[in-house]
């Protein structure tokens, strides 16, 4: 699947992190004050079209003549999935007229919307704009979805929709307890991406400790070929690599608290190890010259030019490399890296969550019709042509049954299964957008892989900024459960 290069620009977007935040610039939109006009705004309540009957075909009771409004993020991932899984409500509700639109500005095209009360049935929220869902969240602008994870799922009515998906989905839209605000329909696989013919020319298999990811790094080298590389324009690309990390010599409690934003937190002797370790690549002269300087599209293109051996990245990383990548290549991810035999979690441990977040608005005037194009989505079928046309798992567990899968795919699929119950979801990224984006991603761990900052100034500037969002009462804090 190819893209426009507005798409490559667009890329992060479309997944859940930064997916959820684009790498064109440090955006946290929408503004307070759009959410604020739009909270006050109830214009839209009285407009909900009637409720359909209920019936094991149409359990969530939508009305089959009404007309449903459907926005779709056009990003990466692009639209054909979507505009598939439209025809097949127009063939299950043939009286209801939809209305399908896309667009890469979520925030700027839908703002009047919100503001004046009538904003869409169905939204993906996603990319250089994407709409904070913390904030939206708090200002009640949101439905709450469980009647759809709740629903008998699309091809087996003895299952609920909640029971077929991946693990994480269901709590990764949850803010506060019970509630499900948002469905993320894709799966992301969060780690270290790497050439398998790259470690076979170097005669290497993939490191499973740090001593041996630095033997393989200086084994690299004298072939002058460096370590590492990433997005350092964007840095809060690392932590696809190092959170996960850092849970694995700490354990998931070091991983909560961050997300907490408890004090001391980032003191933790996990921390600080990972951070000492990821140093040292910069101190080794194991890291890419010039990858400061690395946008996301430029450090994967480096990367798959043979430049530099690892990377940090999410899954969609094989769509948007598509154009650089030879066909020899083999991309596969695997689990970061541990420390040494003390870490708490088994090699293996990884990041794994849901992306490509869709929301219905609570002044929505087809609710009902919006949660029902997303379970056809979540049906097998919707689902497998989503992985065929995108290279993405969706969060449908068992959408690749069947499908012959990109070394990429298999090896996220591989890669889930060795971690088991070993999946970590660090919640920072989705609850404090900015804390995470601008002050952890790009003036702690930027400075920091750039050898501007020390492992110990990084642990203390990283906490300053923890805390200071922690005593901000501007913005909603959240605690796991």
């Amino acid at each position: 699947m190819g893209f426009t290069s507005a798409q490559h620009n667009e890329g992060l977007g479309r997944r859940d992190v930064i997916k959820r935040s684009a790498a064109i610039g440090l955006v946290t939109v929408p503004t307070m004050s759009f959410l604020a006009s739009c909270a006050s705004s109830d214009s839209g309540t009285d407009q909900k079209v009637d409720k359909g009957k209920t019936s094991a075909k149409n359990p969530l009771g939508v009305n089959d003549s009404a007309p449903l409004d459907f926005v779709v993020f056009d990003g990466g991932f692009g639209t054909a999935y979507a505009k598939d899984a439209v025809a097949q409500y127009e063939k299950g509700y043939p009286k209801a007229k939809v209305k399908f639109s896309s667009t890469e500005k979520i925030q700027s095209t839908l703002q009047p919307r919100f503001n004046g009360g009538t904003p869409p049935d169905l939204i993906d929220n996603n990319g250089a704009e994407q709409m904070d869902m913390g904030v939206l969240v708090g200002k009640k602008q949101l439905a709450d979805l469980t009647p759809l994870f709740d629903a008998p799922s699309y091809d087996d009515p003895s299952k609920k929709v909640r029971d077929t998906l991946r693990p994480g989905v269901v709590e990764m839209g949850q803010f506060d307890g019970d509630p499900v605000w948002i469905m993320y329909y894709a799966y992301t696989v969060y780690g270290v991406w790497y050439s398998q013919t790259a470690l076979d020319r170097l005669d290497a298999e993939y490191p499973e400790d740090w001593d041996a990811m630095l033997a393989l790094c200086a084994k690299a080298k004298k072939k002058d070929i460096a370590g590492w590389t990433y997005a350092g324009k964007y840095p809060y690309y690392i932590p696809f690599s190092l959170y996960p990390f850092i849970g694995k010599i700490g354990g998931r409690e070091v991983l909560d608290a961050i997300d907490n934003l408890e004090p001391n937190a980032w003191k933790h002797p996990a921390v600080k190890s990972a951070f000492e370790a990821y140093y040292e690549l910069f101190k080794k002269g194991y890291i890419l010259k010039g990858t400061p300087g690395l946008d996301h599209i430029q450090s994967q293109t480096a990367w798959t030019e043979g430049k530099a051996l690892f990377i940090p990245n999410g899954s969609w990383v094989e769509n948007e490399a598509a154009n650089t990548t030879p066909k020899d290549f083999q991309m596969k991810v695997a689990a970061p890296s541990g420390l040494d035999s003390s870490d708490k979690l088994p090699f293996g441990t990884i990041w794994a969550s849901g992306g490509e977040p869709f929301i219905v608005p609570a002044n929505a005037k087809n609710p009902d019709g919006g949660m029902e194009q997303l379970r056809i989505m979540l049906s097998e079928a919707s689902s497998k042509n989503f992985t065929s046309k995108v290279k993405s798992l969706s969060a449908f567990n068992g959408g690749t049954d069947g499908l012959t899968l990109t070394t990429a795919l298999q090896s996220g699929v591989d890669a889930l299964a060795k971690a088991g119950d070993n999946v970590l979801n660090p919640r920072l990224q989705d609850w404090y957008v900015a804390l995470q984006k601008e002050k952890i991603g790009v003036s702690v761990l930027g400075e920091l892989m750039a050898g501007r900052m020390t492992p110990a100034e990084a642990v203390t500037k990283a906490q300053a900024y923890a805390d200071a969002a922690a005593k901000d009462d501007s913005i909603k804090h959240y605690k796991h459960q």
